[in-house]
């Protein structure tokens, strides 16, 4: 008989509970605000600001939450403006100004349309915006809207998709970037220049087969932007009459991450004309880069990586920053002293650092010669080989970092290991390393998802009859396939996981409508790559967690899926949750699930 799971002191409760959400930091001077999204309130996103002697202020008291649904993900849904801020409600997506000691004012009508990646010039709102016209097409443009109420104006359109409206100092020239179906963001982007007192618009860099992003002025005439032309997202500049874009600081790392949320700031101009940077390969650190001489040199911090997500008011930087033993915190670094800060938590009550794993990065070659990207998570306790659980990450184009992470903990700290898989297809590795999942989705991530747990067993780590493999979303479609290819694994968790890519064509949000194009290619393979279509193989159970209300992939995707297993006699068991869309934000739902997750582990492992 194997062994019994350790007890822990960490409870479904602790991981539910405990954390916040942080994001979105903006800083002026000695004030800091951000976002709070609270599991506890059901998952209500709110604003915090942060005043010179420490003192913290929720801005948006229940029931108000600031939240954009502009490509169903979201983004920045708020921005300062003079004497308050500017923010998205998430019930009827309208913006709303809140001026100090008042109470929030609509400052558009009620006509349907999304806003997101906002900022604030001379009393007007700059932004996207996304409409759902009645036959159905979906729009989208960059808008401005006075705040006091003046009449709206669209300043771009025709483009499916917009991102980073950014106006030049001198307020003449709107950049932005632009893309269209079938292409996600890290596909083909472009970055165009508008004049604003005659709409002539010039394409500056781009194009089906680069991905450029962020965009920032360094004066009127000259922009800063992120290119993977070389392979890897790397800074350039370029004039805005003409030359050729010149690579700051060429490297195979990343400046960047895939712009799932709209409002991304990888990177920021300081006052003194230097550049806050983040940077790196998987995890992303923070430095200062001298655009004049090359000079990269990265900051003093006690943080392993950082989200995209910088703010600055030019000479103070603030980031949501993180460690292995560090949960996501808001951070203020004072770049000329060097000074660091740590302004809030999203776990202030963490458990002892002994039940914290500590990851180690590893490499891993599958069965066909390929290097794999990985971080290892030992299980506590001496006993070895052990129970091993894969992690999935979702996107699929997206990266597991190496954040403390409270669900980790919880599963590690009973003598379950965890190994996260970077799989091909995974950002933070270079355009080439993102680009094996083109056409190959459900086979190259299969592939590295099984190599995992069979190196796993090779080296002694895991017991090859006690490895299971979980993942979310995109993460739940490789969980499902490799189930059914494979019988290294004892069993599967999927969340709100995708079964069947007909069905997710036709209803899944416009955003990633035309995604399964990139992914997969020819429909005629769907029935060899989709779980739904490899259902026959599948010998081991299953639990699947779905909410009912996602738009990304609907509650049909699971339940579909359990029907099949029920009938081919498989045990599943679907929880489904009520109110709960793409990713459980309630803390009620997320200690169901958690409870529901370790108990299919301990009858898995017993």
């Amino acid at each position: 008989m194997p062994p019994e799971l350790r007890s822990s002191s960490i409870s479904t409760t602790d991981v539910a509970s405990a954390g916040l959400r942080l994001g979105w930091p903006t800083v002026l001077g000695e004030r800091v605000w951000w976002t709070e999204d609270r599991p506890g309130e059901g998952g209500r996103t709110t604003i915090v600001r942060r005043a010179a002697d420490g003192t913290r202020t929720e801005l948006l008291p229940a029931p108000w939450s600031a939240r954009s649904r502009v490509h169903e993900y979201g983004g920045c849904s708020y921005a300062l403006s003079p004497g308050g801020l500017v923010f998205v409600n998430h019930d009827d997506q309208r913006l709303y100004l809140l001026r100090d000691g008042e109470e929030p004012t609509p400052i558009t009508d009620e006509n349907g349309l999304r806003y997101a990646d906002l900022a604030v010039r001379d009393d007007t709102v700059w932004c996207v915006s996304e409409g759902r016209p009645d036959d159905g097409k979906v729009t989208r443009a960059i808008m401005s809207i006075p705040l006091d109420g003046g009449e709206p104006r669209e300043w771009v359109t025709g483009s499916d998709f917009y991102a980073s409206p950014t106006l030049s100092p001198d307020g003449e020239h709107l950049a932005y970037i632009c893309w269209n179906h079938p292409r996600m963001p890290w596909n083909g982007t472009e970055l165009r220049v508008t004049r604003l007192r005659d709409g002539y618009t010039r394409t500056i860099k781009g194009g089906p087969a680069e991905s450029v992003l962020s965009p920032q002025w360094r004066d009127d005439a000259c922009l800063y932007l992120v290119s993977d032309a070389s392979g890897w997202w790397n800074l350039y500049r370029v004039d805005l009459h003409g030359g050729a874009p010149q690579a700051l600081y060429p490297a195979e790392e990343e400046f960047a991450a895939p712009p799932w949320f709209l409002g991304l700031r990888p990177y920021l101009v300081m006052d003194d004309g230097r550049l806050a940077v983040l940077h790196g390969r998987g995890d992303l650190r923070v430095g200062l880069l001298d655009p004049e001489t090359g000079v990269l040199g990265d900051l003093d911090v006690p943080f392993g990586g950082w989200d995209p997500i910088l703010a600055t008011d030019g000479s103070s930087l603030v980031g949501v920053a993180y460690g292995p033993a560090l949960p996501r915190s808001i951070a203020r670094i004072d770049t000329a002293t060097g000074r660091v800060e740590e302004l809030r938590r999203g776990v202030e009550d963490l458990p002892d650092v002994a039940s914290l794993p500590v990851p180690r990065q590893v490499e891993f070659p599958t069965r066909f010669g390929r290097r794999v990207h990985a971080n290892l998570y030992p299980p506590a306790g001496p006993i070895t080989p052990a129970p091993y659980v894969v992690f999935v990450h979702g996107g699929p184009t997206a990266h597991s970092g190496t954040a403390l992470d409270l669900e980790k903990a919880f599963f590690t700290s009973r003598g379950i290991g965890v190994i996260d898989v970077n799989h091909g297809g995974s950002t933070g590795y270079g355009r080439a390393y993102r680009e094996l999942l083109r056409g190959q989705w459900g086979v190259v991530d299969v592939e590295d998802t099984i190599g995992a747990a069979e190196w796993l067993a090779a080296e002694g780590l895991a017991d090859p009859a006690r490895i299971a493999i979980r993942g979310g979303s995109a993460g739940g479609w490789t969980v499902m396939a490799a189930c059914c290819r494979s019988e290294v694994f004892a069993g599967g968790v999927s969340y709100y996981g995708v079964s069947a890519l007909a069905p997710l064509i036709e209803h899944t949000h416009d955003f990633e409508s035309r995604y399964v194009e990139w992914l997969v290619g020819d429909p005629s393979v769907y029935g060899s790559r989709e779980p739904l279509g490899l259902v026959d193989g599948i010998g081991c159970p299953m639990l699947l967690l779905q909410g009912l209300d996602d738009p990304v992939v609907p509650p049909a995707q699971s339940a579909a899926f359990a029907d099949a297993m029920a009938e081919r006699g498989v045990p599943c068991t679907y929880l489904s949750f009520e109110g709960e869309a793409h990713g459980f934000r309630r803390a009620e739902t997320r200690t169901a699930a958690l409870a529901a997750e370790l108990a299919f582990y301990q009858q898995l492992f017993s």
